[in-house]
């Protein structure tokens, strides 16, 4: 028997936090009925999971891919307006998504997977995993701004927490923060009157982007994954 957040996770649809999202808004099926029982077993032989009516089958092949995304493509697998998708990049068999979001209009290394477990090791915030940020600004950075980032400011619903900000220029900063909220490095550069020009993300843990051409991906090596 195994969780059913679990099981969907290796099925290759999302990572267990959405899967416990998918299961709160009644979008999964056992054996034909609804459950929204965060806590619920299935017997991975025996059971039929579904999501929106579709049944799910275990994924065997485990892909786990780093790309470095352009300006004006979306991070999810289920858009709805037409816009330009990230797996819209990547030809591979396997159903992967992407580890986490960057917003369209930011550049840089995006994971994708279809392996839930590997994914949450990324995105749990009890695991505080350093993502690594270049941001260019319009105007010049005072010491008081830079000051304030590292110690932590309020983006609204959200106090973050300290942060590494390292000057590169007069208007480059790069910054290393262990949280993944939504926007959040705009929204702290925000909060002290920064704006943001550019923003690229240039490492996630030990991995980091290095000479991968924008809009192109490759797969991770072995000692890679294992690292993680």
């Amino acid at each position: 028997m195994i969780r059913i957040n679990k099981y969907i996770a290796k099925c290759g649809v999302c990572s267990r936090r959405k899967a416990d999202e998918l299961i709160q808004n009644g979008s999964i099926s056992v054996n034909g009925s609804k459950v929204t029982d965060l806590g619920m077993m299935v017997d991975e032989e025996k059971d039929k999971v579904s999501i929106y009516d579709k049944e799910l089958t275990l994924e065997e092949k485990k892909v786990y891919i780093m790309l470095n995304k352009p300006k004006g493509y979306v991070t999810t697998n289920d858009e709805q307006f037409g816009r330009d998708s990230t797996v819209d990049l990547i030809q591979e068999e396997a159903r992967v998504y992407p580890i986490g979001r960057l917003d369209m209009y930011t550049e840089g290394l995006l994971l994708l997977t279809n392996d839930g477990d590997f994914a949450n090791k990324l995105t749990h915030p009890k695991h505080d995993v350093e993502k690594v940020y270049v941001v260019k600004i319009n105007g010049k950075v005072s010491e008081e701004q830079i000051e304030k980032l590292k110690v932590g400011v309020d983006i609204g619903d959200y106090i973050t927490r300290e942060a590494k900000v390292e000057r590169k220029s007069s208007n480059l900063l790069q910054i290393t923060i262990s949280e993944g909220k939504n926007r959040q490095v705009r929204k702290m550069c925000e909060a002290v009157d920064l704006k943001v020009l550019e923003l690229k993300r240039i490492q996630i843990g030990h991995l980091k982007l290095g000479d991968l051409p924008l809009g192109k991906y490759r797969y991770l090596t072995e000692n890679e994954i294992k690292n993680i």
